[in-house]
């Protein structure tokens, strides 16, 4: 369940390990801005607070003492969730959006996901706190990466590397490329080079998981109904007539209203139209 928490922290200690013995020094040698410099180590802050947040706060655990009240905060839309349903584990009617996370052993109101990152279900009242982490997640790369491609820039232009000769079979003198750069400083910074290399590779990645849960916000989804929207339209798409999973979201209400809900979790009894 750790392995992936664990790989995630160690990545982190490495590439902010070598940030802070050679790009910072270097950085701060060649005249950079203390703001862009010390950006990185703001953003780790605020991505420790934010992970305690999804570690440490009730997900929106449904309870016997909260069940009558979450009933009413969500219709059931006749498609993912049905009036009728019981958890067989709780011995409650499910409330529309929630779900049984079996990690956790209990139902969860307005359910994404178990994340192992955090080691706990993503829910109603925690869902804003593991956005904004995962933003700072993504800015963290975004920051060490940009810092380090703007110095080793700054080292090639100073070394002249863009203006560099060579002389090809019929005697002329060619300007080397971009490859040729790359592999100077991969020779002069090989550590630096291998570092930004993973910087990038992770950015791209927690970029686009981040967008994709910003999508789901925007249209006021959560991962487990994107999923099995998309199984529901992948088993109806060959038949003749048209199925009922590919109707409208009934609880998207405008792009205002589906973030207000994120940031101010409806769990008061009224119903969402």
């Amino acid at each position: 369940m750790f392995h992936k928490d664990l790989a995630l922290h160690h990545s982190e200690v490495a590439v902010y390990g070598e940030y802070s013995w050679e790009v910072f020094p270097y950085c701060m040698e060649l005249g950079f801005g203390h703001s862009i410099l010390l950006l990185p180590y703001i953003l780790v802050l605020g991505k420790m607070y934010f992970f305690y947040l999804c570690c440490t706060r009730d997900p929106g655990t449904i309870s016997p003492s909260n069940h009558k009240q979450l009933l009413k905060v969500y219709t059931y839309d006749g498609i993912l969730y049905h009036q009728s349903h019981i958890c067989p584990t709780c011995e409650l009617t499910k409330p529309a959006r929630s779900k049984h996370c079996r990690v956790c052993n209990r139902c969860v109101h307005r359910f994404d996901h178990h994340c192992v990152w955090v080691n706990n279900c993503i829910g109603a009242l925690n869902i804003r706190y593991f956005l904004l982490y995962l933003v700072t997640l993504s800015g963290m790369a975004a920051a060490v990466g940009t810092v380090t491609v703007r110095f080793l820039v700054q080292v090639a232009l100073m070394s002249n590397l863009h203006q560099a000769m060579y002389v090809n079979a019929d005697g002329e003198h060619v300007p080397v490329g971009n490859l040729y750069i790359v592999q100077r400083l991969f020779l002069t910074f090989p550590r630096i080079l291998f570092m930004l290399g993973f910087t990038l590779l992770i950015f791209f990645l927690l970029a686009g998981y981040t967008a994709f849960h910003f999508y789901l916000l925007i249209t006021n989804q959560t991962s487990n109904e994107w999923y099995k929207h998309k199984n529901s339209c992948l088993c109806h798409m060959d038949n003749s007539q048209p199925s009922k999973y590919l109707r409208g979201n009934i609880y998207h209400r405008g792009f205002v209203r589906n973030v207000k809900e994120i940031i101010s979790p409806e769990t008061q009894q009224k119903k969402v139209r």
